[in-house]
């Protein structure tokens, strides 16, 4: 069985100031972090240097979009090329967030994970359904077309970390619970369709983390499931509590 390193993702989204930033690299360097846990943060874009320069070396820094071309007049956007530029190595692509509140398509996510790739960077692509959709049914069919749109654009497997995250459970605290299983099931499902439409060399070194309502009280639970390997965490990356969820594998 190949042995998937545990992987956990603080998605400060819109939040923070030069302040706040530095309580969390305190809390940051003050604890000790699990060597076996990779930790990626992702702050807002005009911070990606400053937390970068400031962080302990065994966290990394990403950003939390890029766009899908090298340079030009894409007033607001960054380029994957610009992230490398200052040190960065991760992006987060296809956020529910970007989906669904600035309108971005499978196929747009598709070509930012082309081009992400291609630049160098390290992805975590994220897939999910909404409320309507789980309540029609239709979650696995919605997966299916946002997991295919970015599959047809991975050129290297190994630098892409898929993140489920029901849109329904994210800040609400309906978390996909252990005892419902849910992410469990999403992940056999979203591992069991690599194998068949990608390669089983792929399902099984994928690492695919939950996101959704993750904090210190639930995360040991979620973590004990054989294939959540990890978390993308909202909220809850803000405040020291991060650090349980860091650590929820130990």
């Amino acid at each position: 069985m190949t042995k998937r390193r545990f992987i956990v993702g603080g998605n400060w989204k819109m939040n923070g100031n030069l302040e706040s930033i530095d309580g969390i690299i305190e809390f940051l360097k003050k604890e000790a972090l699990n060597e076996a846990t990779e930790i990626v943060v992702s702050p807002p874009s005009v911070y990606l240097s400053y937390v970068k320069e400031n962080l302990p070396r065994e966290v990394s820094v990403a950003a939390q979009n890029c766009y899908h071309v090298s340079k030009g007049a894409f007033t607001g956007e960054i380029s994957a090329e610009m992230v490398m530029d200052i040190g960065c190595s991760w992006v987060i692509l296809g956020h529910s967030e970007r989906r669904n509140v600035f309108g971005e398509t499978d196929e747009i996510v598709g070509k930012k994970v082309a081009h992400a790739l291609t630049s160098g960077l390290k992805i975590i692509a994220c897939i999910g359904e909404l409320l309507s959709e789980r309540e029609q049914g239709k979650t696995f069919e919605v997966l299916s077309k946002q997991i295919k749109e970015i599959a047809d654009n991975v050129s290297d497997w190994s630098k892409v970390v898929i993140a489920y995250e029901p849109v329904w459970a994210i800040g609400t605290g309906k978390t996909a619970t252990p005892e419902q299983a849910r992410a469990q099931e999403v992940h056999v499902w979203l591992r069991t369709w690599l194998s068949e439409h990608v390669s089983e060399t792929v399902a099984v070194g994928c690492r695919i983390i939950y996101g959704g309502s993750v904090n210190a009280g639930n995360c040991k639970d979620l973590a004990a499931k054989p294939d959540v390997d990890g978390f993308l965490v909202g909220g809850a990356s803000l405040k020291p509590d991060f650090l349980r969820i860091i650590n929820a594998r130990v």
